[in-house]
């Protein structure tokens, strides 16, 4: 199949597809006589492993530390355990700050008023006073960067 087949039977892109060839996650394609990239069946599987690997939100390295293990299906799991564990601590830490972000967006939201005009509006004035703070906070960080810490 072409490359423009194999992107429509997978629902990836067509410059996804060079992209992941490029970064060795598929293996080069033969080439038909007309120079178009000719795939087959082991291209589909791979590919189709990546993409769910990539809807998973792993990595590139990640998924060819993974591509390693299926190419050697005798080695030791623990390796994939550990990769799993490790992605799964990120995805964790990512729910906790998009959490928290949604009680921040929450209360932001909470605050505005009845007010029908943006000189009224609560969220205006939560979200400009938090900027002044911010800017204040900067300020004195760059009079005084010996205090602060580096950056």
């Amino acid at each position: 199949m072409r490359i423009s087949e194999l992107g429509q039977a997978t629902g990836v892109d067509v410059e996804t597809i060079r992209y992941y060839e490029k970064e060795g996650l598929l293996p080069p394609p033969a080439r038909a006589a007309n120079g178009y990239r000719a795939y087959g069946a082991a291209h589909l599987e791979r590919l189709s492993f990546v993409r769910h690997c990539r809807a998973l939100d792993m990595s590139l390295a990640e998924i060819r530390h993974l591509l390693d293990f299926v190419a050697h299906p005798e080695a030791d799991c623990g390796e994939i355990n550990r990769l799993i564990d490790e992605h799964l601590g990120r995805v964790q830490a990512r729910l906790k700050s998009l959490s928290a972000l949604e009680n921040q967006l929450l209360a932001l939201r909470a605050s505005c008023g009845a007010g029908h005009v943006a000189a009224d509006c609560g969220i205006l004035h939560e979200l400009v006073a938090a900027a002044h703070d911010e800017a204040r906070a900067c300020r004195a960080k760059a009079e005084n960067p010996e205090r602060h810490g580096p950056s």
